[in-house]
Formats: C-alpha cells, structure tokens, sequence
C-alpha cells in the first residue's frame, strides 16, 4: 500500500472513530442530558404523535384524555376542569407535569414508533399509553370544593378499612387545560396565592385541637389514663413559663378525660401530653406518619419549576428537641401537619388501631384491556391497640353528639370526630392574632366505618366546629348517602 493511499485510509478510521464516539455519547452517555435540555425538540415532538392514556374516576368518568388536534397532533385535556387538578395535575410538553400525570407518566406516556423496535419504526408502529383508575369520586370531590367555597383549604376523605383516597380537594384551584398556555403557566407560577401548591398533601398548618386526639391515643393506649381518669381543667394554668388558657377563660374544674375532648379542654390536655411525655408522644406520631414524607403515589417535586417539595422532615416539631410539649398537646406550639396527615389520624381510629397506606391508583389497564397493575390495600403501621381506638372512638363520638362537633351530625349517620381552632398569625403584623386556621377531623358510621375525613381552612374569623365542620357533614353524606 503507498503512503498516500495509507493516510487516506488512517483519516477515514480516525473520521470513523470520531463518528461512533460522538453518536456514543448523544445516544448512551448524554442521552438523559440531550433529552432535559430545553432546546432539543425531539422530546416535545414524540410526545405530540401519540395519546397518553386516560385517567378515569373510581366511577369510570374520565378526568383526562389525549385528544387528536386539527394539526394532527395529541393534547391533554381535562373534562372536570379544575375539579381534579391537585391530585391529577396536568401534562404538557412545553411546561412539564404534576400529579397523578407525573407520577404516572411512564404508564400514560404511549411509545413513539421511533422507540419501537425495528419493525415498528418501518412499519410506523406506535402505542398508546395505558389507562390508570383512581379511586376518587368526583360527586364528593365536587362537594368540597364548593364547601371550600374559593377559600384557601383543603378536604381529604380516606377509606379506612384500605387507605383509598376518594376524595383530595385543593383550594384555590387552577384549570389545567390552560397550562399550555405560557401565559397562563406564568401567572399561576408568580400568583401569591400558590394555586399550584397542593394543600391537600404539601401545606403544612398547626391541627390545633384535633391533635388532642393523638394526645387520647397516646395517654390510653399506655396505660396512663383511661377515658374516665379525672383531671383538673381549670384555667389558666402555667404550661412553660407562660399562662395557658381554655377557650373563654372557662375554669372546669376536675374532669375526665372524655369530657374533656367533648368540650376540647386546653388545659387538661397539656397536662396530659406533659404526663404522657415528649418520647412516648413522639412514638405515636411516627406510627402515624409524623415525620416521614407523605405515603401516597404523588411525585415528592410535584410542580414542574415552582420549586415545591414534598415536606418531609420540615415543618413537624421534634418534640425531643424542647419542645413546650403542653402546647403542642393542643396542637400549637410550633406543631405543623399536612391534612393528608389529619386524615390518617381519624383513620387509624376508625380501622380499629390499623393505619393503612393512602393511595389514588385502583388500577393500571394496558391498551389490550389487561391489568397490568392493580393497587393492594397494605398496612402502614399498628398504631395502638383495637380497645384503644374503640375508646377513642367513642370519645370522638361524643364530639359530634354533644360537644363542639354537633354541625358535623348527620340523620341516620352516627359520626366520630374532633374539632380544631388554632391561632393563624402567618400574614399579620405583628404577630397579632385575630384569624384562626379551623380544622374538623372525622369518621363515618362508628359502627362500621366506610369513610375518614379531614378539612382544614387558614386565616378564619370562626371556629371548626362552625365552618370546617358543615364541609365535613357534606363530604361523608355524598360518600355514604343517609342510609349508609
């Protein structure tokens, strides 16, 4: 071979060499790299050829379809409008997705011919997206948004008896057929009042009085009281250095312990969380879920470029840290939870001591009509003995019978439940605390329960047993009926 014909043939090795390194690192190395950045179009066109599955209610409704656009392309769309967008979210290729459509985006997302197999791309074969089934009812869903009523808040209903998530309700709300609008992206982003933020599973609030009912689980289930055990709810008393008062001022005297959740007595309940203890209550809340990322299939980064997360470890108190354990015995304090959380406690109750896992998908169907996937009811933790929730039951019982729980009553219907009215300084100057965050948790029917609820609304000139209660009544009576 001479030497001209030789360094032709090394530059074409080289050249080749330079080919296959190059290509190597868009397709392999970087492939994940080349795909997130936002000026690759590739991505955002695959998208485009092929329909995400659907997203169906526990009721077969459809809360999303892909649908095929005059220019030959798939967009999302919402029938329900705002109705689902907290636990549902949105997709858009341009502005990302949240929800149940991120979670599940690997299931909705359909397979371009492009991704196929040889065969496929020659043949311009693609698949759709499987379907997913929730187990939320828009009949209950719709009932609390309009007791929210466009008021900051959220509602969520859990089966207990599975963990089943049939109702999880975010206010303000947006529309997310309007994501693909920049514009409208855009001011849902910059609004102050956070519409993408889902209060339902991400705000954090002080639960306020109905706390007091994992203060009753803790004091009962060790052992330490009992619902008839006697103690004094005078006020005020000294809790911490500071005076600590009931509601009113009221001076009870001595008083038992059911009583005194009946008439939500301050201050026999910081009395009875500074005798049960910062590292026994502590224990009880972790078997509740305190302290731990919420356990539902939600994405933990739920809202593309917002910069939301999931709370975790933020915003609980670690009560073994000096905590005023008095004070947050009533829910204050320093004391934050999700009403997510809310809403495991009243479950928990309600299932006998057993807190199951929340979850929104029932099932994941393929385009054939074969389950591919279909959610187990699986026990998250036992949180107290069955005689202790049955105590605590009829405690919670007596709430909505004869305490500050009585709006929450229903005909035909016996209700177990717990008020709460916390001090909301957040946005106040000077800390001047005139607004209160208003909570109502609940389960419905004592005898055999169907259904756990929690409401929670901020910055309210009321009460919980006066607003957050009602929202509550409604909710479990669209989920059960009056002859549940």
């Amino acid at each position: 071979m001479n030497r001209p014909i030789a360094r032709l043939f090394v530059l074409v090795l080289v050249m080749f060499g330079l080919l296959v390194g190059f290509t190597s690192r868009w397709t392999v190395f970087d492939a994940g790299a080349l795909k997130a950045d936002p000026n690759n179009k590739i991505p955002f066109n695959e998208s485009l050829d092929v329909p995400r599955g659907p997203i169906l209610a526990a009721d077969g409704a459809v809360i999303a379809r892909s649908v095929r656009t005059s220019d030959g392309v798939y967009r999302r769309r919402y029938p329900f409008g705002d109705l689902f967008a907290s636990p549902i979210g949105y997709y858009d290729p341009l502005n990302g997705a949240s929800g149940v459509e991120e979670y599940r985006n690997s299931e909705l997302a359909g397979v371009p011919a492009q991704k196929g197999s040889i065969i496929d791309q020659l043949e311009d074969k693609s698949s759709d997206g499987d379907e997913v089934i929730t187990t939320l009812d828009p009949s209950a869903q719709r009932v609390a948004l309009d007791g929210l009523a466009g008021r900051a808040g959220a509602v969520v209903a859990i089966v207990p008896g599975t963990g089943a998530i049939r109702v999880l309700a975010s206010s303000p709300t947006f529309d997310p057929n309007d994501v693909a609008n920049g514009t409208y992206f855009s001011h849902l982003i910059h609004d102050p009042a956070d519409p993408l933020l889902d209060n339902a599973v991400q705000a954090q609030y002080a639960p306020g009085s109905t706390f007091k009912v994992v203060d009753a689980i803790a004091a009962i289930d060790t052992g330490r009281y009992t619902p008839t055990s006697i103690i004094n709810g005078d006020s005020p008393i000294t809790v911490s250095g500071q005076p600590l008062a009931n509601d009113g001022g009221t001076s009870y005297g001595p008083v038992t312990l059911s009583y005194a959740l009946t008439n939500s007595i301050n201050t026999v309940y910081a009395q009875v969380a500074l005798k049960v203890g910062a590292t026994t209550l502590q224990r009880y809340m972790d078997r509740l879920g305190f302290y731990s990322t919420p356990p539902i299939d939600l994405p933990s980064d739920s809202v593309a470029g917002s910069g939301v997360v999931y709370p975790g470890h933020a915003g609980y108190l670690p009560l073994a840290d000096g905590a005023d354990i008095g004070r947050v015995g009533i829910g204050e304090g320093g004391l934050e939870a999700t009403p997510l959380q809310m809403a495991m406690v009243a479950s928990a109750v309600a299932d006998g001591g057993r807190l199951m896992t929340p979850y929104l998908t029932r099932e994941v169907v393929n385009p054939q009509g074969q389950i591919v996937e279909r959610t187990a009811p699986r026990l998250y933790s036992k949180v107290m003995k069955p005689s202790t929730a049955a105590a605590v039951g009829g405690m919670m019982e007596n709430v909505v019978k004869d305490g500050t729980g009585t709006a929450a009553a229903l005909a035909g219907i016996t209700v177990a439940g717990k008020t709460g009215t916390a001090q909301d300084c957040a946005n106040l100057a000077e800390r001047v605390c005139q607004l209160n965050q208003v909570w109502f948790i609940a389960y419905a029917p004592v005898e055999n329960p169907k259904i756990a609820v929690a409401v929670t609304l901020p910055a309210q000139d009321g009460y919980g047993g006066t607003i957050a209660a009602p929202i509550a009544r409604n909710v479990i009576e669209a989920l059960l009926g009056t002859h549940a």
